[in-house]
């Protein structure tokens, strides 16, 4: 009899292993998505419903993945093997004791390296190329032995939507390539080298904050790795807050003071930083439209 599986997420990787999962005939007996409740704080959100429906597996929302609704949901379905991709929610060792066969996790970056928060939002700021890893999931967060990792390449001019799309296809990719073996029965995961790990830490919107002073290359970089899905970079126009979703260094022949916008340029505007120009090319007021005029200053 095949492996009885239970996946749980809430982003487009989830739905992606989801699709992957049916598409090889997986035997999935359940699915788990973070409801639309819940998801107010999360980037590049998905349901999974659609998918679960269409190929006729059972589907609950959850709101907190280790609440005792979802331990006994689990439980009811029996599963052999369960899925957690794209939670930022740590699953308990209750829920992931469940399936006997264990639990697979799903981290975007080469572990060892890379470990912890904000992967895509890091990899974009660093322009370090990652992987589409699945690993045994246990306590510690990314640190399970390895069954496949594919990697991708982020180019150092890439958006935050720009590495998900790569992530999304790497996914396809390793799963494709694992999948086969691992619905035969397979299961021998390579320990990761302790010796090789770093971590990543914790991004929150307010980190978002554009520092005028900083240099246009270091700006530039912000506005990639915090730009859509994410809540973007932002700075302020007196008390106006002005988000800023692409930009690019500029090399024209303006100086001026720093934050003040020196030329606007079929809507593109030209700012003044610590070192260096820098376009600002799709932007958006929070709470309405000011006219944003030549000698303004952003702060």
């Amino acid at each position: 009899m095949s492996m009885r599986i239970v996946l749980a997420g809430s982003v487009s990787f989830s739905e992606r292993t989801l699709a992957a999962l049916v598409r090889h005939g997986a035997n999935v007996v359940g699915v788990l998505g973070l409801a639309d409740s819940a998801s107010e704080n999360v980037s590049d959100y998905a349901r999974l419903d659609t998918i679960a429906r269409d190929a006729g597996i059972a589907y609950a929302d959850f709101v907190k993945i280790n609440d005792a609704t979802v331990v006994e949901q689990v439980r009811a379905w029996k599963p052999d093997l369960m899925f957690v991709v794209g939670l930022s929610q740590l699953v308990r060792d209750e829920l992931m004791s469940l399936p006997p066969k264990g639990s697979i996790g799903f981290h975007p970056t080469r572990l060892p390296k890379g470990r912890g928060r904000a992967p895509v939002a890091w990899l974009t700021y660093d322009g370090d190329d990652g992987a589409a890893t699945f690993f045994v999931l246990e306590g510690e967060a990314d640190a399970g032995a390895i069954f496949v990792q594919e990697p991708f390449a982020v180019a150092k001019d890439a958006y935050a939507m720009d590495v998900i799309e790569s992530v999304r296809d790497a996914i396809d990719r390793a799963l494709d390539r694992w999948l086969p073996s691992l619905l035969a029965g397979q299961w021998n995961p390579t320990p990761q080298d302790e010796s090789q790990a770093s971590w990543y830490g914790k991004r929150a919107p307010e980190d978002g904050l554009i520092d005028w002073r900083s240099p246009a290359a270091e700006i530039y970089r912000l506005v990639r790795a915090a730009s859509r899905p994410y809540p973007g970079a932002f700075t302020f126009l007196r008390d106006r807050k002005l988000l800023v979703w692409r930009a690019r260094v500029a090399t024209v022949p303006f100086r001026g003071v720093i934050g003040r916008i020196l030329h606007v340029e079929n809507a593109s505007l030209l700012v003044q930083t610590g070192d260096g120009l820098l376009w600002i090319d799709e932007y958006e007021f929070v709470d309405g439209a000011p006219k944003l005029l030549v000698g303004a200053k952003l702060e």
